[in-house]
């Protein structure tokens, strides 16, 4: 039998409508299994749902559940000790020629079996499913090998067999030149890149497809090889791009239609009006930006002059944003970056959803995955506004608690 009930709260933030909140006073939202059926204040309540069961929630909030459209939960090791040598003075060639930088996490991610992978990112993932994560995108891009590859990709796939979290893979083999390809950035392309793509494919591993294109990572003609690839394979592409540097990541990516651009500091209007066209999302990263002390803001106003929508991300990873808090990055997306409080919860929500490319999570509506976040709040933005406290009162996926 279906499961059925009634959801009551002080107000249900539904996120729908560009700019709004979308609140309802006195909400009520009727569940049928996993899906939300019917969502309106109490007193509009059609009568065939009001013999269903009920739980009332009270003076609370209830939102979307919340999505981690960027992150690298999957890794082995940690980067503490640079992190140390940092802020002793070290340089960033002192740190590499010390073992630093994201090649430390290469070699302890290949000597890492796929158990000992999937037990490490565990923790991570339980900390944002504590602070209301109901899906969460996991990256690969710490092997650029195709054993390593593919062993994190089937790790971030089982993550969603143990847990109640949906998970969506993108393929990142583009992410950095590994040592044996130093100096052959097209070789790794052509031998390792896209063949791992391929073999990642056909074992059903790979919901999208990224890179890194900087001047420290892949070129722009590279990048193009790799989406020449994924769009063979009729898979999605996204881009880290313009992180660092302008070199037209973005604009290549909207070219072939990409879900998003991520970090997008060096964004400049030729690429905003791009992503506009293309409909691409603009999924910003305010732990990277204040782990590494950077100074060059998104071009947020720009943003939303061409309505291009954004998303806001943990960037989860070892190096350059060890942070598993959605209720920070929130909070940080408005400080560091001056958006308003409803643009964060749409960044971690609606905007999210669109990022990945989910068409049925993301708002509270009719079709839509009962896949909710009960706060101990009364307005939504204390969920920005806070620093290091966790509202949550009760996660609901799939309709069930």
């Amino acid at each position: 039998m279906t499961n059925k009930i009634i959801l009551q709260a002080a107000s249900v933030a539904t996120l729908q409508g560009s700019g709004s909140y979308g609140l309802i006073g006195n909400g009520i939202i009727a569940i049928e299994g996993q899906t939300v059926v019917w969502v309106g204040s109490a007193s509009d309540l059609p009568s065939q749902f009001r013999d269903w069961p009920r739980r009332d929630y009270g003076h609370r909030l209830v939102t979307p559940g919340l999505i981690d459209a960027h992150t690298h939960v999957v890794f082995a090791g940690n980067r503490a000790k640079e992190f140390e040598m940092r802020l002793n003075g070290a340089t960033y060639e002192e740190v590499a020629r010390a073992g630093g930088g994201i090649l430390s996490t290469v070699t302890a991610t290949r000597a890492a079996s796929e158990d000992a992978l999937l037990a490490d990112a565990l923790p991570r993932v339980d900390a944002l499913i504590a602070e209301g994560a109901v899906c969460i995108e996991v990256k690969s891009g710490y092997g650029l090998d195709t054993e390593t590859e593919l062993r994190m990709l089937r790790a971030a796939r089982r993550i969603a067999q143990i847990r109640p979290i949906r998970v969506v893979t993108s393929f990142l083999g583009a992410h950095a030149i590994p040592p044996e390809y130093t100096g052959r950035g097209d070789s790794y392309i052509d031998e390792v890149c896209i063949p791992t793509l391929k073999t990642a494919h056909a074992e059903g591993l790979v919901d999208a497809v990224d890179g890194f294109c900087e001047g420290i990572a892949f070129a722009p003609n590279q990048i193009a090889r790799v989406f020449d690839a994924a769009r063979d394979l009729g898979l999605p592409v996204k881009l880290h791009a313009e992180q660092l540097s302008n070199l037209g990541g973005a604009k290549l990516a909207a070219s072939y239609g990409a879900l998003s651009s991520d970090h997008v500091e060096y964004l400049d209007q030729d690429g905003v009006a791009a992503m506009a066209d293309a409909g691409s999302v603009a999924v910003l990263l305010p732990g990277a930006f204040y782990t590494l002390g950077e100074t060059k803001v998104p071009p947020v106003g720009q943003l939303r002059k061409h309505g291009v929508p954004m998303a806001l991300a943990t960037d989860c990873n070892p190096g350059s944003s060890p942070m598993t808090s959605l209720l920070l990055t929130m909070n940080m997306g408005c400080t560091l970056f001056g958006m308003t409080p409803q643009e964060a919860l749409a960044g971690v929500t609606r905007h999210a959803a669109q990022a990945l490319g989910l068409p049925d999570t993301g708002i509270i509506a009719p079709g839509y995955r009962a896949d909710l976040a009960v706060w101990d709040v009364t307005d939504p933005a204390e969920l920005s506004y806070r620093i290091g406290f966790n509202p949550l009162h009760q996660r609901i996926f799939g309709g069930l608690e």
